[in-house]
């Protein structure tokens, strides 16, 4: 059986005669898990509050000053995109690119009320669901025991946030977590990517191997000295070999390559951290790029303490390196917090504490330790 990708208004279903097929073999592999990622999450917000911006390139981030601005891009829109802007690019490039996008500062506090309404929808489902950031989730969609079904029921999903919140999201259904992300983004936007087992391999091997969750740009650059270009060509390949290049880590992308992920869906309905992390689309060392990205992860992760009127403790500095050496850095406070200072100061004295100098790839932050506060509480006490 092949992945079904849905694009709508095309619609593919399973053909009849091969029900019965997918329900056995359902039967002994009962896994059956959703990711949703919301497509363009923040430019799409902006859009729906603003109609006359649909159409055009949007980009959410620092304000270019005529391509002389020092941040960084948040999110963008699709024609956005079709300039070559992504998330986390310099502002200036962005600006150089597409000098008549329409340039917009994040309204965090939006996004979080349409992250809400979104999470809200999931939840309505009755499936076990961990939200993994403000704009994806995955559920467990098990207990609906086959793939057609899980199917519909993620077109109900989708046809849901669609008519109540405006916006869109692609879906992606697998045996596991990593390849349901994988297949989410197979089809963007507005697609719905089915991967059941017997099409597991012939879903992922001809994928380019930079799909592989993990891989970044030195990586495949290295894979791609060594023949590696597919998801394939890296199942095939000897794993000696490959942990020669890249270490004991290469166990796990090999793993990867098979679709093989054992990790289980943590509920998140009681929320147990808040984090925000970002990918810069060319690695940097720039210290202000750098100081600016994490305002804007600040700046978010407060607007998510505030809406779930939380006060935190614990702060954790994530600084992910070229060649998948990744660093984390914690500091606990002596009080619980929600001020958004108090946030910006710590990321800031964790970063200079952790950092080497060198070129990062991806920077975040997460918040732990958490009180619940009420509503007179949270306008009372910081």
């Amino acid at each position: 059986m092949v992945p079904v990708t849905v694009n709508p208004p095309a619609i593919t279903a399973y053909p009849d005669a091969l029900h019965g097929v997918e329900r056995e073999i359902a039967a002994e592999n009962r896994r059956i898990i959703i990711h949703l990622d919301m497509d363009s999450f923040y430019a799409s917000v902006e859009v729906q509050r603003r109609p006359d911006l649909a159409g055009k390139p949007v980009v959410i981030g620092a304000d270019p000053k005529q391509g002389k601005g020092r941040g960084v891009v948040s999110t963008c829109s699709y024609e956005a995109r079709a300039f070559g802007i992504r998330s986390a690019m310099p502002i200036s490039q962005a600006f150089v690119l597409c000098p008549h996008a329409i340039f917009l500062p994040p309204d965090f506090p939006a996004y979080t009320q349409a992250s809400v309404a979104v999470m809200g929808i999931l939840r309505s489902y009755g499936f076990l669901m961990e939200q993994v950031s403000i704009d994806e989730a995955f559920l467990d969609v098990s207990p609906v025991g086959n793939f057609p079904d899980a199917q519909a029921r993620a077109e109900e999903i989708r046809a849901a946030i669609r008519n109540r919140l405006g916006l869109s999201c692609s879906i992606g259904i697998a045996p596991s977590m990593a390849v349901a992300k994988i297949a989410s983004d197979f089809k963007k936007p507005n697609g719905l990517t089915v991967v059941p087992p017997a099409a597991l391999q012939a879903f992922l091997d001809p994928l380019p191997v930079r799909k592989i969750p993990g891989v970044g740009k030195k990586a495949e650059a290295l894979l791609l000295e060594m023949g590696i270009r597919t998801v394939g060509d890296l199942l095939g390949h000897d794993v000696q070999d490959l942990i020669g290049r890249f270490g004991r880590s290469a166990i796990a992308l090999h793993q990867l390559a098979c679709g093989n992920d054992d990790r289980e869906i943590v509920d998140s309905h009681d929320v147990k951290s808040i984090s925000r992390e970002t990918t810069f689309d060319m690695d940097t060392d720039d210290p202000e790029v750098i100081i600016s990205t994490l305002d804007l992860l600040a700046s978010s992760v407060c607007d998510t303490l505030a809406e779930e009127q939380l006060r935190f403790k614990t702060l954790t500095l994530k600084i992910r390196y070229p060649g998948f050496i990744t660093r984390n850095k914690s500091r606990s406070l002596s009080h619980y917090s929600r001020d958004p200072a108090t946030v910006r100061s710590l990321v800031r004295i964790l970063f200079r504490e952790v950092y080497d100098g060198r070129k990062i790839r991806l920077i975040g932050i997460r918040l732990s330790s958490f009180e619940k506060t009420d509503a007179l509480q949270a306008t009372l006490c910081l």
